[in-house]
């Protein structure tokens, strides 16, 4: 499993045949929060514990970039569908690097 700084997501995004989805795992407190969109990717929202159950929600044909709030649950969720045959990346540092190196209008928590 590979892990991708958020500065580097757009040249990632560019780089897959398919349109990518960004799977954010935290709590719907923590999107409410603070979330985040790219235009070139679509926004999925399902927190960590709810995965296994919801697997078959998640199109194995497209690519996944995980992401939370720190990188910590993002990386298990990553690790647990590669696993299960799906293309996925972490998001280095989740929504707070995200934060700091592409969008100064998300709030930091």
């Amino acid at each position: 499993m590979q892990h991708i700084e958020p500065e580097r997501i757009g040249d990632w995004v560019r780089q897959q045949a398919q349109r990518p989805v960004l799977l954010d795992v935290r709590e719907a407190w923590e999107l409410q929060t603070a979330n985040t969109r790219h235009e070139d990717m679509d926004l999925v929202h399902m927190p960590m514990q709810t995965i296994p159950a919801r697997l078959h929600e998640l199109d194995r044909s497209r690519p996944i970039a995980c992401l939370c709030h720190h990188g910590g649950r993002s990386q298990q969720v990553a690790h647990f569908l590669a696993q299960q045959g799906f293309e996925v990346v972490n998001v280095a540092g989740g929504i707070h690097a995200w934060a700091q190196q592409l969008d100064s209008g998300i709030p930091l928590y």
